[in-house]
């Protein structure tokens, strides 16, 4: 979880994630395979800042679900629909959706593939009839190279912060390490968060879905590159 740097999160994804042009595409994937859709539910939802562009520039009703405490209060000053705060390997609300999402990579923080399934149940569960449910993958085993190393530098008025992170792999999880440096008026910071994602292959995934009662096919590219998973409720 982002719980050293949430304040900071909109501002380094900024500098280098189209979130426009992702939620575009998003939008006109949504239409073309549901085109009644009107209520989306953002699992995992961070910022919201793909929730906000749906609801502001193309027109659905969008609620969120967060764990962390500190990106729902973000995504609630952001959306006008609900912003809920809850684990999306348990979360159970009040309404059906039809869409129910999970995007940049989220579903690789639930690290096993039991984990996934027990999601996608969730994620099922709480679709509308006819709805669909759209999950962007992290990556599958042997494509991550181990010990990479990437920075990323933003500023914004008198803040600037430098994030360098390290990728490590054990097994089937992907460890990335992040180090911050955060300047401000008062001083220089620094802070350490530890993230780690299940590695899993696009077969397992599949198996997930239908294990989760789910009809499930895979976009190898998707909005950005990294994939996204398109399912309906199984007959």
């Amino acid at each position: 979880m982002f719980t050293e740097s949430a304040e900071l999160y909109d501002l380094i994804y900024s500098t280098f994630k189209n979130y426009a042009a992702e939620t575009s595409a998003l939008a006109t994937f949504i239409r073309r395979e549901h085109m009644q859709a009107k209520t989306i539910l953002d699992v995992a939802c961070g910022t919201a800042e793909h929730a906000r562009l749906l609801e502001r520039d193309h027109g659905f009703e969008v609620d969120g679900l967060d764990r962390d405490p500190a990106f729902v209060k973000i995504a609630r000053g952001k959306l006008r629909g609900d912003v809920y705060e809850g684990d999306m390997i348990s979360f159970r609300l009040p309404r059906r959706y039809d869409v129910v999402q999970c995007l940049f990579s989220s579903i690789g923080y639930v690290r096993t593939l039991e984990n996934v399934r027990r999601t996608l149940e969730r994620c099922r569960d709480h679709l509308a009839p006819g709805g669909i449910v759209l999950v962007e993958p992290w990556f599958a085993p042997g494509v991550l190279e181990p010990g990479r190393v990437s920075i990323n530098t933003a500023e914004s008025g008198d803040v600037r912060v430098a994030r360098m992170s390290h990728l490590e792999i054990d097994g089937r999880l992907s460890r990335l390490r992040f180090e911050y440096l955060i300047g401000r008026v008062s001083g220089i910071e620094h802070a350490t968060e530890m993230h780690e994602l299940g590695l899993f292959t696009t077969e397992e995934q599949l198996r997930a879905f239908e294990d989760a009662g789910l009809t499930a096919t895979h976009d190898p590219v998707g909005i950005d590159g990294r994939g996204l998973f398109l399912a309906r409720q199984g007959t």
